[in-house]
């Protein structure tokens, strides 16, 4: 990763923090399942584990997978909660691109999280989740 691509999503960071209003503390780090370490490490344009950037993605209420798209060149994309359940959240992903977006998401899991898996069984196993969370309602679109 290039540091401009870091320093891009941190200042992006910045301001989507400072428009929701949040407070980089303790309390607000530990409810999205992260540190407020690891918060300031973005802040700061300092990498973190891939893994950690889908809880950065929460707590700025972007859509999974927004922090990996604005360190490739692209924007977020915000979420927010269903008018009819506000314990759901939802984006404005584009129907088709949820799909791939969600294979990104796991192949970067994978990749951060599995020891030894190849190009091809990574592929394999993105899409057996897509699959499985289609199957179950877990993926609209």
């Amino acid at each position: 990763m290039a540091p401009s691509d870091l320093d891009r999503l941190a200042g992006a960071a910045q301001k989507r923090r400072r428009d929701l209003g949040l407070a980089l503390n303790d309390k607000n780090a530990q409810a999205a399942g992260t540190s407020k370490g690891t918060w300031q490490r973005v802040e700061k344009g300092l990498p973190i584990r891939a893994t950690n950037y889908v809880k950065i993605d929460g707590l700025l209420e972007w859509a999974p997978g927004s922090c990996v798209a604005v360190l490739e060149g692209r924007d977020p994309v915000p979420a927010r909660p269903m008018e009819s359940n506000p314990n759901v959240v939802v984006s404005d992903i584009p129907p088709e691109l949820i799909d791939d977006e969600a294979r990104d998401v796991i192949r970067l899991v994978a990749v951060a999280t599995t020891k030894g898996l190849t190009a091809p069984e990574i592929r394999e196993l993105s899409d057996r989740v897509v699959r499985e969370l289609r199957e179950h309602g877990l993926l609209g679109g």
